[in-house]
């Protein structure tokens, strides 16, 4: 085999050394590029939507920029015409043209301005939309994981992140991008010595600005988590308030929100100092290299290498040139923290529905007659903690069936396996004989009405919370459920009677008053299966007694599960069940249940104790 000679044997070794040090730097850039286009495609079609927009901006922008370097050769001429007293006169031409060329770039700045920031202001409304629509399809156990102050932070700081980004981030991106390179141009047709001189702090400017970009974002992310803490808190504290005041901890959570203040305003400070050292550092680089210019250019013209005109013409491109740089460094800032924030939306928006409509959905199903079977069904909100096992029960269409058990027995968790806020870990839920998971949600929702063991009401009127869900609402349907649900006399003492103004939650209405809007609620819709969630569990026994005789007409039509800790709501059920630890113990009529001496009994026996103890 043939050796190499000596010289090209060490430029070998050189390329042994080196290449792959060149590999890896190529491959990190090649996977930055492919990170970054792949963050911000999640943002692509709504920049597509929005194109022409963008497309005028960056026309005006060309314009606009191409008015902005004439103005330089303007001031090379006029400044020229001083040695030729018959060009003097010439100077109001030379000013008006300066004037007229200004305006004309003002105009094409605005359109500029109007069209690209005015696109992201529509992008950021149609996505602000898009992502509280995605909320709604959500299922419930992502919520049991993702606090409501972090999905605030991301539908208010983040999108007002991304929206700087898609305005001002493009515009000051291009607009940049095109005065440096036409700026440059003009200075190398001038004096290319010059020009180089001018361009050598630009190396030094490039490694600072891609050094600083990693260490922003990640900085703004941790900025952006800690004002997600902020948001988290705030919204508990406000939701809990009369908590806070009833255990006296005002001082203590004002503490505690002072901390996550003071750790907000300090990785605000990092931020801070980082956009200064890179904003400062591009400033100075960019005063070295005019102090460069006017040295060797003054030198260049005593030579008469270039004229006065030149020179001023000159320095009139670098100054434009300065202000690029100066921009590079906010805009790339702007940039950094909407990749930030793009993502943090993008992973909310990632998230797929557990609870949907999937392949086996029947479309042709359109109504629920509202028999319900549960077919050997295990249910557990993680996987290795089953709160529901071997549930085996049928509710023929029109009965009225009770669930009782002790706290913690997973009565709750079988009734919300009816409507599928959740799915059983194993067996089956039929509606109508068929698998739930093979009607189409709005249908099977649409058909069910439901009163939470947690009521929840609308910062709305209180005929607006009845209705909530149906569209026009009939006014006689509104006062024959507001009648079931004996509302009648409460809403006599409210001085706008159905439409009195709720607080947030209700917060001014008693909790029994709650329980029956919200079981006025469920009524209008009249629904084929309607479920009751310990529905009466706030108000007297004499109005349950009342509602109970109002609602045995109301159930006597469709398929009703009632869940209540109070025998005597559940008495005269065609069919009551009693869980243990999440299994079905006893079931029968409550003479059945009665009479085998059971669970039912030691719960009857012990209501039958409290009422007594009460009556004492």
């Amino acid at each position: 085999m043939a050796t190499l000679p000596t010289s090209l044997r060490g430029w070998e070794a050189c390329c042994e050394t080196c290449a792959p040090r060149i590999c890896r730097i190529s491959s990190g850039r090649r996977n930055r590029a492919i990170r970054f286009s792949s963050e911000l495609k999640p943002i692509v079609p709504y920049i597509r939507r929005h194109l022409r927009p963008y497309l005028v901006g960056f026309v005006a922008t060309i314009f606009a920029t191409a008015a902005q370097l004439a103005s330089p050769w303007i001031l090379k001429y006029a400044v020229e015409s001083f040695r030729f007293p018959a060009k003097q006169r010439h100077l109001l031409v030379y000013a008006g043209s300066l004037v007229a060329l200004a305006a004309v770039a003002g105009v094409f700045r605005y359109i500029m301005r109007q069209q690209i920031v005015g696109a992201s202001r529509r992008i950021e409304y149609e996505l602000r939309n898009d992502y509280f629509a995605h909320l709604q399809r959500l299922s419930p156990s992502f919520y049991r994981r993702v606090k409501t102050g972090d999905l605030m932070a991301r539908a208010t700081n983040d999108l007002n992140a991304v929206r700087m980004m898609l305005g001002p981030g493009i515009l000051h991106s291009s607009s940049t991008v095109l005065v440096a390179t036409a700026a440059i141009a003009q200075m190398v047709s001038i004096d290319p010595v010059l020009a180089g001189v001018s361009l050598l702090p630009l190396p030094l400017m490039s490694a600072v600005v891609f050094g600083l970009m990693k260490k922003i974002r990640t900085v703004f992310e941790a900025v952006q988590a800690q004002y997600s803490r902020i948001s988290e808190k705030v919204q508990e504290n406000l939701a809990g308030i009369r908590i806070v005041k009833s255990y006296v901890s005002e001082q203590r959570e004002i503490e505690l929100f002072e901390q996550h203040n003071r750790a907000f305003i300090a990785e605000n400070l990092r931020l801070a100092k980082i956009r200064g050292s890179l904003v400062g550092t591009i400033e100075g680089l960019a005063g070295i290299g005019m102090l460069l210019i006017l040295w060797l250019g003054g030198r260049r013209v005593i030579s008469g290498a270039i004229t006065l005109g030149d020179l001023v013409a000159f320095m009139s491109f670098l100054t434009m040139l300065a202000w690029p740089m100066i921009a590079l460094g906010w805009t790339m800032n702007l940039i950094q923290q909407g990749r930030a924030s793009l993502t943090r939306i993008d992973r909310i928006m990632r998230e797929k529905p557990e609870i949907a409509d999937g392949p086996q959905t029947d479309r042709s199903i359109r109504h629920i007659r509202g028999s319900i079977a549960f077919r050997d069904v295990d249910f557990g909100y993680e996987p290795d903690h089953l709160v529901l096992r071997d549930i085996r029960l049928d509710i023929p269409a029109g009965r009225t069936v009770a669930i009782v058990g002790k706290t913690g027995s997973g009565k709750t968790s079988l009734l919300n396996l009816v409507p599928r806020l959740y799915d059983p870990t194993s067996g089956q839920v039929l509606i109508d004989g068929r698998d739930a998971r093979e009607i189409p949600l709005q249908v099977l929702r649409r058909h069910i009405g439901m009163v939470p063991q947690d009521t929840f009401l609308f910062s709305d009127t209180i005929r607006e919370n009845i209705a909530f869900g149906v569209e026009n609402p009939d006014p006689e349907k509104i006062a024959w459920a507001v009648r079931v649900a004996h509302l009648e006399e409460d809403l006599a003492s409210f001085p706008d009677g159905l439409d009195t103004m709720l607080g947030e939650r209700g917060i001014n209405l008693s909790g029994g008053q709650k329980q029956r809007v919200a079981l006025a609620r469920a009524i209008l819709r009249e629904p084929s299966i309607l479920l009751l969630d310990d529905a009466l569990s706030a108000v007297d026994t004499q109005t349950e007694e009342r509602i109970l005789a109002n609602l045995r007409e109301v159930m006597r039509t469709r398929t009703t599960i009632i869940v209540s800790h109070r025998i005597s709501a559940v008495r005269d059920a065609d069919l009551i069940v009693v869980l243990r630890d999440g299994e079905i113990a006893e079931r029968g009529t409550h003479q059945e249940l009665l009479a085998l001496g059971g669970l039912y009994w030691e719960l009857y026996e012990m209501q039958k104790l409290e009422e007594a103890l009460e009556a004492i």
